[in-house]
């Protein structure tokens, strides 16, 4: 893949999907005096809010892509759902990045893990499941318990679950309904952590501190960073991790890598995020330069900004759990607390589990902003 190339303020940068990660990559572009087309959702999607113009159609619509491609300097995207089709198509017509073979991986959990072990680098022992005695037997192989997950689509705990010697495997093997499956073994682990990082047109890669992270209900609730609990050498363990995965796939952008720390002290890979990630939020009002400038910087063939961080912070999500009893008086003293930065993405519909905008706290220490944030949050809805 070739090198991306610079874009003056001006140009035109393509992103594919409207989410809130689309949004925020659009506000640091646009802030910088690019303008962002939008494809595939509407002018009232998260992204579709702050882009200049929005093209509403389907990811297999090529006349709709030849239309985009033929407006945009570049094309990025902001959720690893994207047919590798639609990036094919485009790529014969415009520079698409971060990379092509990384989306493919990233797309397919086999793939993933092939890669990753490929690679030299830890992941929690896996196998391929194509029926229901295959997974009665994986299961075994896996000491009586493994965690049953799609090799396509699933995010925030969804396409997966915990299986064990006692379940009905031909009961649970229907009910997911799919060829294969990935049976993975379960690792106990002491906490969870992630680094976003970016390669750019020069070859350099640059990382931000890793992130500690907070799950309830399988969906990311807190992120810390710098964080204690993670030591220089784990650090640099995962950054020379991440380093790899940059470099292998020829990354042109952002990409993240979600880890364990097992009880052991190991790293083990969970999974890659081809993209922008929701740890990364506080890089925003944390670093000189966010995970979203880092993103139009890469794309653009820019030289990085500044990952060092300004102060300790902390990412508290607001679900629609969070939001749907908030009054204008809580709203009020969440705004009226220093140092707490509320984002909120622009989906109207408010719904449990939803994510619907984040918090960030800096403070003297990331546990001091974590409980500040949370404090926040309990405001809204408590």
């Amino acid at each position: 893949m070739s090198q991306p190339q610079v874009l003056v303020p001006g140009s035109v940068l393509g992103m594919l999907g409207g989410g809130q990660l689309g949004r925020m990559f659009a506000l640091a572009a646009r802030r910088s005096g690019y303008h962002v087309a939008q494809f595939g959702d509407p002018a009232n999607s998260p992204c579709g809010q702050v882009s200049d113009v929005s093209y509403p159609h389907h990811f297999l619509d090529f006349d709709q892509l030849a239309r985009f491609a033929s407006t945009v300097s570049v094309v990025t995207w902001e959720q690893e759902n994207i047919p590798t089709a639609t990036v094919e198509f485009l790529r014969e017509r415009v520079p698409v990045y971060p990379s092509l073979e990384l989306l493919r991986a990233s797309q397919h959990r086999l793939l993933e893990k092939t890669a990753l072990r490929t690679l030299g680098i830890p992941t929690a022992d896996f196998l391929k499941i194509t029926s229901a005695a295959e997974l009665q037997a994986g299961i075994k192989a896996f000491d009586g318990a493994g965690i049953l997950k799609t090799v396509t689509l699933g995010y925030d705990g969804k396409g997966q679950a915990k299986v064990t010697t006692t379940d009905d495997t031909a009961a649970i093997w229907q009910r997911f309904a799919v060829q294969e499956a990935i049976l993975e073994r379960i690792v106990e682990f002491d906490f969870e952590l992630s680094i976003v990082c970016a390669r750019f047109a020069d070859g350099s890669c640059h990382f931000f501190q890793p992130s500690l992270n907070d799950h309830v209900n399988h969906i990311l609730d807190v992120s810390t960073a710098p964080s204690d609990r993670i030591s220089s050498q784990q650090a640099h363990e995962a950054r020379q991790i991440a380093r790899t995965i940059l470099e292998h796939f020829d990354v042109y952008g952002v990409l993240c890598v979600e880890l364990f720390m097992d009880r052991k002290g190991n790293l083990l890979v969970n999974e890659i995020a081809p993209r922008p990630h929701n740890s990364g939020h506080l890089t925003i009002e944390a670093c000189g330069s966010s995970q979203f400038e880092q993103q139009f910087r890469a794309v653009a063939g820019l030289p990085s900004g500044s990952v060092s961080m300004r102060a300790p912070a902390a990412m508290i999500n607001l679900l629609g759990d969070h939001l749907a009893a908030a009054t204008p008086e809580r709203w009020a003293t969440v705004f009226a607390m220093p140092d707490v930065h509320v984002h909120l993405y622009g989906k109207a519909d408010i719904r449990t589990g939803r994510k619907m905008g984040h918090l960030t706290v800096l403070a003297e220490t990331s546990a001091e902003a974590a409980r500040r944030g949370l404090a926040a949050r309990d405001l809204l809805w408590h």
